[in-house]
């Protein structure tokens, strides 16, 4: 079964966890280390032949087009990681509208390709913010990859669907929630991010077999460039918590990585879903 590989392109400074810590009026006047890291990343994908979906804040394709060019020509796909990485639930519906079309314009412009994917900063579609996807639809896009179907304490919407849905009804833009096992009735992550660097390899693994084989579904797996870059600047200030999620094993990411795009078989967004 081929699985959907995507990478959600903002800098190690851009995340929300760091939202308190670092004022989004001065990212420009820090150390960008994106562009090396999603370089990098590509050069990974390359190597292996894996096609993938980058998922790019419009502040990062404003600043370093040539980056969104070269992920287009080699044949990824380009979405929308939405301006400057505000969770959905904090924007009002007019401010949700006019970010994806700034950052659709900036992408396009940069990659000379349409944009029809969306994935929210966070995967903070919930409950309280389903209109996101009926604006979506009206900006042209065709698909969203922004609901965990997990409980955690920045996002999650644990009683959604674990497969492709329509949250609009039949028609309209299709939602790809990012994948989870199912065990003794519960939902658990197994889709990328900060549990696959935390936890074994093998458990990881383990788990996206089973949604392939049990499920019959192709799995989601995302992650980040600053989780390959172990050198990156630290963030003062930051509680314990939020120290041990982002910095735990950046130096094993890569080999990680690279097991991973051997294990199984990968393919960007639109065309795992076509």
């Amino acid at each position: 079964m081929v699985n959907a590989m995507t990478v959600d392109v903002e800098d190690y400074y851009q995340v929300q966890a760091f939202a308190a810590h670092v004022d989004r009026g001065g990212w420009d006047a820090r150390e960008p280390r994106v562009e090396r890291n999603t370089n990098r990343i590509l050069d990974l994908f390359s190597d292996a032949g894996v096609k993938a979906t980058f998922f790019t804040l419009g502040w990062v394709g404003e600043r370093f087009g040539p980056l969104v060019r070269r992920i287009a020509d080699e044949g990824h796909e380009i979405a929308s990681h939405g301006y400057s990485h505000v969770r959905v639930n904090e924007h009002t519906p007019e401010d949700f509208r006019a970010d994806i079309r700034k950052t659709k314009k900036i992408l396009e412009d940069a990659g000379g390709v349409p944009v029809k994917g969306y994935r929210a900063a966070t995967f903070s579609i919930d409950r309280k913010c389903l209109w996101a996807f009926e604006i979506l639809a009206e900006e042209g896009f065709a698909y969203s990859s922004s609901i965990y179907p997990v409980r955690r304490d920045f996002y999650g919407m644990p009683d959604a669907p674990r497969v492709p849905f329509y949250p609009m009804g039949n028609g309209g833009v299709e939602e790809y929630p990012i994948t989870t096992v199912r065990v003794a009735g519960w939902n658990f992550p197994c889709g990328g991010g900060g549990y696959f660097r935390l936890l074994p390899y093998g458990l990881s693994k383990w788990a996206m077999r089973r949604v392939n084989s049990a499920d019959r579904m192709p799995c989601i797996f995302y992650f980040h460039p600053w989780e390959l870059d172990a050198h990156q600047p630290r963030i003062n200030g930051l509680s314990l918590k939020s120290r041990f999620r982002h910095y735990t094993n950046l130096d094993r990411m890569e080999g990680r990585l690279g097991r991973l795009l051997k294990d199984f078989k990968w393919h960007r967004m639109d065309r795992v879903f076509a």
